[in-house]
């Protein structure tokens, strides 16, 4: 009777990490030579794991990341990429974040840009930091319909909530005025305290020339180049090297 008003309760505090972890305890004669604290700690450390990965979850649909099945664990650090592994073993930290900074990824089509982008991602995602992932030619697309039914305000506000933003493709579609403009406030509502992490075909020294209006451009450069991590990937691309 004790263990059913014990279950009971475990699902009354919606504790269901735990409640499992007591059935498994209740159903192995091994746990009987472990003491009370031993016990207790396991059912609160698997409650703890099943909470963190519903968040992790959670988190990861939220961010619709491009590929969702990029992990820290699996970068590769070959020095013929470019990849630096100091540099990269410190974005996972993640700090870069809490300190507001920003990460731009560039390299030829096909280096692992994205991939890379999104394993970052992933790490920030399990220390429970919202991310969103953009794909720019769409969001492009995305604030043009916002601006012509009214949905601007609400769209910017819903970007902005995300401590890391990601702007995938940065200059594979041409920006008019309005998209300027819209990509200056996007920019702008991040500073300070936001985080983008940018992939780019185009080097950094191309980008003021891609964003076209000088005033508009210097803009939206100083808010993210001033306060970045760099990573120029180098090689062949990584598609023709699977299909060998």
């Amino acid at each position: 009777m004790l263990n059913n008003q014990t279950r009971h309760a475990l699902a009354q505090l919606r504790m269901p990490g735990m409640s499992q972890a007591y059935e498994d305890q209740l159903n192995n004669t091994a746990f009987n030579d472990m003491g009370f604290e031993a016990r207790f700690g396991l059912l609160v450390d698997a409650e703890i794991a099943l909470r963190d990965n519903k968040r992790v979850a959670r988190l990861l649909k939220a961010a619709k990341l491009k590929e969702p099945s990029a992990t820290p664990e699996d970068i590769d650090f070959t020095a013929s990429r470019g990849i630096d592994k100091t540099q990269v073993l410190d974005l996972l930290t993640c700090q870069w974040i809490q300190r507001g900074q920003h990460v731009v990824i560039t390299g030829p089509t096909g280096t692992g840009k994205t991939w890379l982008g999104c394993a970052l991602a992933r790490q920030a995602i399990r220390k429970g930091i919202a991310v969103s992932y953009q794909r720019m030619p769409r969001l492009l697309e995305d604030m043009e319909i916002a601006h012509a039914d009214g949905s601007m305000p609400a769209l910017r506000s819903k970007l902005a909530k995300a401590p890391l933003l990601i702007l995938d493709d940065w200059g594979v579609a041409p920006l008019n005025e309005r998209g300027r403009q819209n990509l200056l406030e996007l920019i702008d509502d991040r500073v300070p305290g936001g985080s983008v992490l940018v992939t780019s075909q185009l080097p950094v020294k191309t980008w003021h020339d891609y964003l076209g209006e000088p005033t508009v451009a210097d803009a939206i450069l100083d808010r993210i180049l001033h306060n970045r991590h760099t990573i120029e990937l180098r090689g062949e691309s990584l598609r023709k090297r699977s299909v060998k």
